[in-house]
């Protein structure tokens, strides 16, 4: 996918991996720590993390689209080297992600997770959102340098 109503694809993408890797990522934190939150949003959670990770290697592609018709700079380089290592950094979504939907069947059928499994499907929910929404930063902080410091234009 290269252009959308001709549109480069890649602008396009990166909005709603910037939108949905912090709401994916929040979302299953509340899930993990707030047992009403997990009634409610766990369904949706998940939805929302399988999307991000289909639509990461999307948003890749399509850069790398962009960048072979923009030409290469070392910002769009940085930029395309950290891009091409989002999806280590939401794939991992997928695990919290499971083990909530796991822990709230479990809970609806009468035998919920004790605590101590609770609190490590927290940590595991903590680290893996917040390490992919610092990457998330960190891909989007170089490619705006790369087109705001002017060497796009």
């Amino acid at each position: 996918m290269s252009t959308l109503s001709g549109l480069p694809a890649h602008i396009l993408l990166v909005h709603a991996i910037v939108v949905l890797v912090p709401l994916t990522a929040v979302l299953l934190i509340a899930c993990a720590v707030w047992p009403l939150a997990r009634r409610r949003w766990v369904w949706p959670a998940v939805g929302l993390t399988v999307l991000v990770v289909a639509l990461t290697p999307l948003t890749v592609n399509a850069g790398e689209w962009l960048q072979h018709r923009l030409g290469s700079s070392p910002a769009i380089d940085h930029h395309a080297d950290l891009g091409e290592q989002m999806l280590y950094f939401v794939a991992p979504l997928l695990v919290p992600a499971v083990l909530l939907a796991v822990a709230q069947v479990r809970e609806t059928r009468g035998t919920p997770f004790g605590r101590a499994v609770v609190v490590l499907i927290a940590v595991i929910a903590l680290a893996a959102g917040a390490a992919a929404v610092f990457q998330t930063y960190r891909v989007g902080d170089a490619g705006a340098h790369a087109v705001w410091d002017g060497t796009t234009a």
